[in-house]
């Protein structure tokens, strides 16, 4: 199986993310099967991490009062905006751009924690519980983002969105990245994203159980040990070629 990945390019925007996708796409992917395993599995992630939420719920408390929880619409399958759920990891009234940059200082202290070790995202067990999402499948995107009329996120949208994906696994260090420019959200929507959308696409033409199981087990490595974390040996474990 090759992955091949495409060089920079650009996205265009649209706030078109709450409308749905054409009648004439067909949506794919997301067997029965495959929803009796994320209903099973998320199930079973939601009771054993419930000690963490509890831990987290109290250290996010003390450091900077209510809401625990952060919402935000993201744009999921047929183009249908759903409420996304994630631990909150910044200071409640700071404005600032969608994207997160290395360095941000919105960002709490437990904050910088549980974005290291990805943790901020375990409420999306309950996404994926409720329907709204997938354990592996594309990352969902916030509406500013997507534009509903290009071929790649008609292509993508077909799919039930997910907590993990090829793309996420490559971009695990985007904050570093993205802390790296001198433009954040310009060197994201011409750079990452059309790369990212690239590594959805072959990866959703070759997918299967086995490589989904893959998946998700390096991203639960990674995450307990990001340390370990390199892109390159993670695109040569997909027979992914180099961005050019």
């Amino acid at each position: 199986m090759s992955l091949g990945l495409v060089g920079s390019g650009g996205t265009r925007s649209s706030s078109k993310g709450t409308e749905s996708l054409p009648r004439q796409i067909k949506l794919g992917g997301n067997s029965c099967s495959q929803r009796v395993i994320d209903v099973l599995a998320s199930s079973f992630g939601l009771l054993v991490s419930a000690p963490f939420f509890a831990a987290a719920t109290l250290a996010i408390w003390l450091e900077d009062g209510l809401p625990v929880l952060y919402r935000q619409s993201r744009v999921g399958r047929a183009g249908v905006c759903f409420v996304l759920f994630k631990l909150r990891t910044m200071y409640c009234g700071r404005e600032g751009p969608v994207i997160t940059a290395a360095g941000d200082s919105r960002v709490t202290r437990i904050g910088k924690l549980l974005r290291k070790y990805k943790l901020d995202e375990l409420p999306q067990l309950w996404n994926v519980l409720r329907g709204d999402m997938s354990l592996v499948g594309p990352r969902p995107e916030v509406p500013q983002y997507v534009d509903l009329d290009a071929a790649e996120w008609q292509a993508i949208l077909q799919w039930r969105p997910g907590i993990t994906d090829l793309a996420t696994l490559v971009y695990r260090n985007e904050e570093e990245l993205l802390g790296r420019s001198s433009t954040p959200e310009k060197y994201y929507t011409e750079r990452i994203l059309p790369h990212k959308l690239a590594l959805n696409r072959d990866y959703l033409r070759a997918r299967s159980f086995g490589l989904d199981l893959k998946l998700v087990a390096l991203s639960v490595r990674h995450s307990f040990w990001p340390s370990s974390f390199d892109a390159p040996t993670v695109k040569r474990t997909f027979s992914c070629k180099d961005e050019s």
